[in-house]
């Protein structure tokens, strides 16, 4: 394997300074890393343009055209060029000297560059220059694979024909070293193409056939290693792992069950079934709960850690924030009053005497579900027999502060686990981040809620939606009113919440109106005294920034006012309009937007206007926002890199390998078959050694 761990700076034109740069902006140190770093896009270099027939709107022109003439200025070289159909003027800032010299009078050369328009006219800034004899012979005639870059490394003179230049050195190099990653009968049943012949193609397709084999083919090599180590880890964990055994549900689940004021919904019933399922096998629950919001999520948890009372043991809810965590307290309190089951709230603002108690009962076994934050894993929080973990928006905690709550289990055995979400996750992203958790889906909202009525509207109609703010009041509604920015931005002119809450009181003025503020540079107090005064209806308006996305229920809330929400991606868009519609009344959804709005921005709102479905949204918005913005993360937030699959767009060829794994692990489990070893042996590298985002551990 010498070639392929060889270092970049022995490639021609490399040296161990850009070496280094490679290394930091690219993440490149070897030929083998270089090889496996593919191209985003191709260009087609086996035609010309004529000069008369460029457009606004051509991405790359490539000319055959001769000098006419050059011109130096004291900071350009100007060079005019003609092709006989007409002429184009190319422009160079850097290495003026040396274009000079070879840019001869009368001299003829393929030009190849981004046309832009100045003036009225067209011209080229710094094309790639080749002569027609130099151009044929390195074969320029066929698809050119341009490579992610950075402005750091286009400084340092590393071009887009430099990664040409070293990938064919490097390819060139390492073909006699590269061993196929697949087994033999998985490229015959799944009609792939070797890896060598792959590689060779990503990087310089023979034609478009041979890139669309060597794209298939890298792909699914990348996707099925990913979901092969998922599911192995899955099929250890639900064959291996023991759970604690929860035959029965109990008087408690069956009291709360049957005096519920409004029937489950079909998809609320299929869940607990599931659940049920998973807490009577033996096997420890490792269960993902996506739902919408205002799907029924909170329901299904109370029934599940009633499961849990039943067969004599705790479960404690964890949410994320204060407010969420005595907002479930409440409603669960509810639920309980005919069950004779204690619930307890643990939260950082619980007084001393208050804890002392909670955690006698916990110790006791006299506290049967336990609702809290952070304040559940403290050191001191001790329970009699902890099993069933319920985290709420799971993503919100670390993994550290979860491994706290996984340690508190009953004896030996490990509490089950139900992690819930109401951020709806598309279903290739589901089965990256939580693919070797099973996954329960409420796909179904409650009878009676009313769709809420979304609007789109920009600064102009102010006055306008000033009037219908107070027609809403006027009739005992609540609003709330959400800014994207704390403090104002230089760099932004967006709303923000300092002057936005101004602006509110001087058009809600004082003692006619009553607003509220909050947003995350409070303390907890002020949050949590704010909110109460909005949720018990002493203020009209609640003006706040996205901190309220995550749980707030004010079934009183008609109206949700959003500015500058093209600020905000759809998923968070959609969370935030869950905060209205909770009650009988029709609620409303405005969102506010400047004048001017990109493609992007205008397709989001645009889809948020026109359906409520927090799945579509999600797929869409992964589409526009690739995979790694959806819970706050860049793409380093998945569990492993994509090199060249999306998640985004090849979900097909995902379910396919996921399809395929699985069907693999069913007949070799340990993949300890002969013709399985080369599978073992490529789930032992770096690459595929999967963080588990499943587990609390």
């Amino acid at each position: 394997m010498k070639e392929l761990e060889s270092s970049i700076q022995f490639l021609p034109g490399v040296g161990p300074k850009r070496a280094e740069l490679i290394s930091k902006e690219l993440g490149i140190s070897t030929f083998g890393e270089l090889l496996r770093f593919y191209p985003h896009r191709y260009i087609d270099r086996s035609s010309f343009t004529r000069i008369c027939d460029i457009r606004s709107g051509d991405a790359y022109v490539q000319l055959r055209a001769r000098v006419q003439s050059q011109e130096a200025g004291a900071k350009k070289l100007s060079v005019m060029l003609s092709d006989g159909s007409g002429i184009i003027e190319a422009v160079f800032f850097k290495g003026t000297k040396w274009v000079a010299e070879k840019l001869t009078v009368g001299s003829e050369w393929i030009f190849f560059g981004r046309p832009q328009e100045f003036n009225g006219r067209f011209n080229l800034v710094h094309p790639e220059i080749d002569s027609p004899d130099r151009a044929l012979s390195q074969g320029s005639g066929r698809l050119t694979g341009i490579y992610p870059s950075t402005e750091k490394l286009r400084n340092s003179g590393i071009t887009g024909r430099m990664m040409n230049r070293m990938l064919s050195t490097a390819l060139n190099a390492c073909m006699p070293e590269i061993e196929e990653t697949l087994p033999e009968y998985v490229l015959h049943e799944k009609g792939l193409c070797g890896l060598r012949d792959a590689l060779r193609n990503i990087h310089f397709p023979k034609d478009q056939a041979a890139l669309a084999d060597a794209t298939r083919r890298l792909k699914f090599e990348e996707l099925f290693y990913l979901q092969l180590s998922l599911l192995k880890q899955r099929y250890i964990r639900s064959h291996g792992s023991r759970g604690i055994l929860m035959p029965k549900v109990g008087d408690a689940f069956n009291r709360c069950f049957e005096s519920l004021p409004f029937p489950l919904t079909g998809a609320q019933k299929r869940v607990i079934r599931e659940i049920r399922d998973d807490m009577k096998s033996g096997h420890q629950m490792n269960r993902l709960l996506q739902g919408d919001v205002g799907s029924g999520k909170t329901m299904v948890a109370v029934l599940s850690a009633l499961i849990a009372v039943g067969n004599g043991y705790q479960a404690c809810i964890m949410a994320p924030t204060e407010v969420l965590a005595q907002q479930h307290f409440r409603n669960i309190s509810k639920y309980l009053s005919d069950t004779g089951v204690k619930v307890a709230l643990l939260t950082g603002s619980s007084r001393a005497a208050e804890r002392r108690e909670i955690h006698a009962g916990l110790e006791d076994g006299s506290i049967g579900i336990i609702v809290g934050t952070h304040a559940l894993i403290e050191d001191n929080v001790r329970f009699r027999g902890l099993g069933l973990a319920i985290i709420d928006e799971q993503h919100r905690f670390g993994v550290e502060q979860r491994s706290k709550l996984w340690a508190k289990g009953a004896g030996e055995l490990p509490p089950h686990v139900l992690v819930m979400t109401a951020t709806p996750i598309p279903r290739t992203l589901a089965m990256t981040l939580y693919g070797d958790l099973d996954v329960s889906v409420i796909d179904e909202m409650p009878p009676g809620r009313k769709p809420v009525n979304t609007i789109h509207a920009t600064d102009g109609k102010r006055l306008r939606l000033n009037a219908f703010l107070k027609s809403q009041i006027a009739l005992g509604r609540q609003v709330f009113v959400v800014y994207p920015l704390i403090f104002e931005s230089e760099k932004m002119d967006y709303k923000n919440l300092e002057m936005g809450y101004e602006q509110m009181a001087s058009d809600f003025p004082f003692p006619d109106y009553k607003l509220a503020i909050v947003h995350g540079k409070q303390s907890n107090e002020e949050k949590n005294f704010n909110m109460k005064a909005f949720s018990e209806g002493r203020a009209d308006i609640l003006v706040a920034t996205s901190v309220i996305e995550v749980g707030v229920d004010v079934p009183n809330a008609s109206v949700m006012v959003i500015e500058s929400a093209e600020r905000f991606g759809l998923s968070q868009l959609h969370q935030l309009r869950g905060r209205v519609g909770r009650g009988s009344e029709q609620s409303y959804c405005v969102l506010m937007t400047g004048p001017k709005l990109s493609r992007e921005s205008k397709q989001r709102i645009e889809l948020m206007c026109r359906t409520e479905n927090g799945f579509e949204l999600a797929e869409e918005d992964m589409k526009m926002r690739g995979p790694g913005d959806l819970e706050g993360t860049q793409q380093s937030g998945l569990p492993v890199s994509l090199s060249i699959a999306s998640l985004a767009r090849d979900g097909k060829l995902l379910s396919e390998a996921r399809a395929y794994a699985d069907r693999i692990l069913n007949l070799d489990p340990g993949l300890s078959a002969p013709e399985n070893e080369l599978l073992r042996r490529e789930l032992r590298k770096d690459c595929y050694a999967v963080r588990d985002f499943s587990k609390i551990s």
